[in-house]
């Protein structure tokens, strides 16, 4: 019997798999993710790179795709492994049966990690807690193929590469291969080192109550250097705010995702200050480790609360590569924020082919114009604000331009060879008829339409308190859409009015329900009734799984739990859910989603992944993983904290100098109180007594309203 499989993020058809596992992309939902931009180490539970994706990655290249420990003769039994923190992970095994006199393990071996920018280190501890002298031969294996990210991705890999032993004072082995060369160390030397397999060997010898250790040490570097650098420690573009409230699932979650998110950082080459980087979030690890416009405006957004440096250094970045010319081979348009960046063409599946600046997204350009707001109200620097101004206007001409046919921004894969669907839901199945046909190019998304009535008025915002013209210009585009969105989208079911996910190539609804209905509320495109319609389609049982919204309705034909757009469930895109029904005023229904993302959280260990499988509560307590996920994943990780900026109710307008604490859900977690949040440049405490009273410290410059 045939077995086909469908390729993800790709437009080829069903292809026959070549093996049971061979040519598919590797699953991650048991590995063990230790990273620091562009670095990071998967490993199995144990702590072996030993899977298709292990290894120790540099800027999306894999400089060791192998480090196994073993012991001549004697079974490792794993006894414990996980993280600490966000780059550092520890693994704990019985030698079984050595030194025993007891049932009692006697020999254990403890596995620390760290991991920092270009360098991994290993330690191997060995400790003899037993009454008997034991002695016994360690060998570790090390190999790599020096594979690329997509390479691994697509479940190819590549075949070992020879090691060499390095001829410097440290003994050690060494790799190469282009631009790209990479060094492990041993402290000590092994007492054997056999090249070009790559084994370190050491002959232990433990007294009772003695331990030996060896740290290894793996480099790895471009000879042109990263692409994206990892940041200075010292410079974290946000505040770190203490939370304690009385559900301890929140205040894990919001760690865990910090000390993710302060590894996620990178910089931008191209910054005119050296010294002090702008700074941005790679999307994610390990598939997206590097700048993607979407998700970068998407997190720093969310991370608003904790101040706007993030934001400004990820609106400058993209601004140095708005697009400025036509080019159909790359998508770039004047005004247009890009889609991704990497450091060479990106082949995927045969046919999918992007460039390494690819502006393949409907969906950034407003979000830019967007996040410049928002940043402003929060206390952004007015001189940085005006500076980025001809940049927004560029982005304001984009959308001008490409909704000109219509009214409406829409998307069709200009180069034949990119992404067919160009907004946050960009698998090649995710725009679905309630029937399960796949709508046609061009395609207008409902959600896109939200974003650039939002930028547009945003961008009038701008304009207007910074002297220049275009604003009412603007507002009136706004209204203008609006207008169209309510007569073209709005559709009809037996459950009553909603809006389309998407209008097709022929301007016809594409009339299955999805979470995008999310994205609309808070926007202003809706009017209070239209809302309300929304609230409650966004908690019925078909989209809110329990532990978060499905990204498409399990009623809808072609609905699939673990569809990456088609079934499963997005933590961002629940927590922008939350986030928008709080602004419209429904305080309950975005309660139980949030509750259900933190029973999620607790699920997967605090870190929430990119995205998980859609089958609910009923299925069973906790929710399946989606395999292949990115975990960590930038917005799912800033998730947190917009859901904590939601239950406060917080709004900031620095430049009309006020704050708006209106605690919506946050009793729910009472007491509760956060500190060291950030609006204006200066600290924010904000507190919520059990019986629902608010306290509230926050610069003296802004007058706090309070609900």
């Amino acid at each position: 019997m045939d077995t086909t499989v469908k390729p993800q993020d790709t437009d080829d058809p069903a292809t026959t798999a070549p093996s049971a596992t061979g040519g598919l992309q590797p699953f991650l939902h048991d590995a063990v993710v230790t990273l620091h931009a562009p670095s990071l180490v998967i490993s199995r539970a144990d702590g072996q790179l030993s899977g298709p994706a292990d290894g120790f990655y540099h800027g999306d290249r894999r400089a060791l795709s192998r480090l196994t420990v073993t012991a001549e003769g004697i079974a490792l039994a794993p006894a414990q492994g996980g993280l600490h923190g966000a780059d550092r992970a520890g693994f704990r095994a019985v030698l079984r049966g050595l030194g025993e006199t007891t049932p009692d393990p006697a020999v254990a071996l403890h596995r620390h990690r760290s991991t920092a920018d270009g360098r991994v280190e290993e330690v191997f501890e060995v400790t003899n807690a037993g009454g008997e002298h034991v002695r016994f031969r360690m060998t570790v294996g090390a190999g790599t193929d020096l594979a690329t990210m997509e390479q691994v991705k697509s479940g190819r890999g590549a075949e070992e590469a020879p090691a060499r032993v390095t001829d410097a004072d440290t003994v050690g082995l060494a790799w190469s291969a282009d631009d790209f060369a990479v060094r492990l160390t041993a402290e000590p030397a092994p007492d054997v080192l056999q090249a070009p397999t790559g084994e370190l060997s050491y002959d232990v010898d433990l007294t009772p109550g003695a331990s030996w250790s060896v740290t290894l040490t793996c480099t790895a570097a471009y000879t042109d250097g990263d692409q994206f650098p990892a940041p200075p420690a010292h410079r974290l573009p946000w505040s770190v705010p203490a939370l304690h409230s009385a559900d301890r699932r929140l205040d894990r979650w919001l760690q865990q995702s910090l000390a993710d998110l302060e590894r996620l950082r990178l910089t931008d080459r191209q910054s005119p200050h050296p010294a002090r980087p702008d700074q941005f979030l790679a999307a994610g690890a390990p598939w997206f480790l590097t700048l993607f416009g979407r998700d970068a405006l998407w997190s720093a957004r969310m991370l608003l609360p904790l101040g706007t440096d993030l934001a400004a250094g990820t609106l400058r970045t993209l601004a140095r590569r708005q697009g400025a010319v036509t080019d159909p081979a790359t998508e770039e348009q004047p005004g247009k924020i890009l889609h991704e960046v990497r450091r060479a063409t990106l082949q995927i599946a045969g046919r999918l082919s992007l460039p390494p600046v690819y502006y393949g997204t409907v969906d950034a350009t407003p979000l830019w114009i967007t996040l410049l707001h928002d940043a402003w109200r929060w206390g952004m620097d007015p001189t940085q604000v005006e500076e980025l101004l001809p940049h927004a206007e560029a982005a304001l001409g984009w959308m001008g331009e490409a909704a000109a046919a219509d009214g409406f921004l829409k998307y069709v894969d200009q180069t034949g060879h990119g992404l067919s669907n160009q907004g946050w839901k960009d698998s090649d199945d995710s725009i679905r008829h309630g029937d399960g046909r796949r709508a046609h190019a061009p395609i207008a998304l409902c959600e896109v339409q939200a974003y650039a009535y939002e930028a547009a008025r945003a961008g009038a915002a701008l304009l207007r308190a910074f002297g220049r013209p275009g604003a009412d210009g603007w507002e009136d585009w706004a209204d203008r859409l609006a207008t169209r969105f309510r007569e073209h989208f709005w559709v009809t079911d037996e459950k009553g009015p909603y809006p389309a996910v998407a209008l097709d190539g022929d301007g016809q609804p594409v009339d299955s329900a999805t979470s995008g209905f999310g994205h609309l509320l808070g926007t202003g495109l809706l009017d209070p009734e239209e809302s309300a319609l929304l609230a409650a389609r966004l908690t019925g049982p078909d989209l809110d799984a329990g532990h978060g919204l499905r990204t498409l309705s399990s009623d809808a034909v072609g609905y699939n739990p673990f569809g990456y757009h088609v079934g499963s469930i997005w933590p961002h895109d629940t927590a922008i859910a939350v986030h928008g029904l709080a602004r419209a005023g429904f305080p309950d229904a975005a309660a139980s989603l949030a509750d259900g993302l933190l029973a999620a959280s607790a699920a997967f260990d605090a870190r929430l992944p990119e995205l998980f499988a859609g089958h609910g509560t009923e299925a069973g307590p906790a929710p399946a993983p989606y395999p292949a996920s990115c975990r960590p994943q930038a917005w799912a990780a800033a998730a947190s904290v917009l859901v904590l900026r939601a239950a406060l109710g917080l709004e900031a307008d620095v430049p009309a100098g006020t704050l708006t604490v209106a605690p919506t859900f946050a009793r729910n977690y009472g007491p509760l109180s956060v500190g060291g949040l950030q609006v204006d440049g200066g600290r924010l405490d904000v507190t919520v007594a059990a019986d629902g009273s608010v306290q509230v410290t926050a610069p003296g410059t802004l007058a706090v309203h309070r609900a």
